[in-house]
C-alpha cells in the first residue's frame, strides 16, 4: 500500500456533473483521470497503471462508484454513487477508501448532481435502458 503523500495541493471545490466527470475516465490519455467517492472527485492520474484504460481499476475511473468500493467489488452494476444500502462493515470499508484517497490523491471537485441516496434501482435501471 502507498504511503500518504505530504505534497498534495489544496482541495478544490471545483463542480462536476456525473456527464462530466465521465469524460475523465483514462479513455483519453489527454486527461487527467479522476474517481469520485461519496462525491469527491480525486485526481488518480498519476495511478494510470491501476486506474487507466483496460487496468485492473479503471471501473472506478469516470464515475462515483461508491457502492462498489465500500463492497471490495469490481462488478460494473456495483459501481454506482448510492452507497445507503452498504452493511455497516462495508460503509466502514467505503470510508476507509475515502481516507486512503484523501491522503494519497488532490481533491479537484464535487460531483453536483448525484442521485440521492436510495436511489440505487433507479440507476440500475437507467443504465440497463442505456444499453
Amino acid at each position: 500500500m502507498q504511503p500518504p503523500r505530504s505534497d498534495l495541493a489544496p482541495p478544490k471545490d471545483d463542480p462536476f456533473t456525473v456527464e462530466q466527470l465521465k469524460q475523465y475516465d483514462g479513455s483519453d490519455p489527454s486527461k487527467p483521470i479522476y474517481v469520485a467517492i461519496k462525491g469527491t472527485v480525486f485526481d488518480v492520474t498519476r495511478k494510470a497503471d491501476t486506474y487507466g484504460k483496460g487496468k485492473s481499476y479503471n471501473l472506478f475511473a469516470g464515475k462515483d462508484a461508491s457502492r462498489a468500493l465500500g463492497m471490495s467489488s469490481l462488478k460494473e452494476e456495483d459501481a454506482v454513487s448510492d452507497y445507503s444500502t452498504l452493511s455497516e462493515a462495508d460503509m466502514k470499508t467505503l470510508n476507509d477508501w475515502y481516507d486512503f484517497f484523501s491522503k494519497r490523491y488532490n481533491v479537484v471537485g464535487k460531483v453536483v448532481d448525484l442521485p440521492p441516496q436510495g436511489s440505487h434501482s433507479n440507476q440500475a435501471a437507467a443504465s440497463a435502458s442505456a444499453l
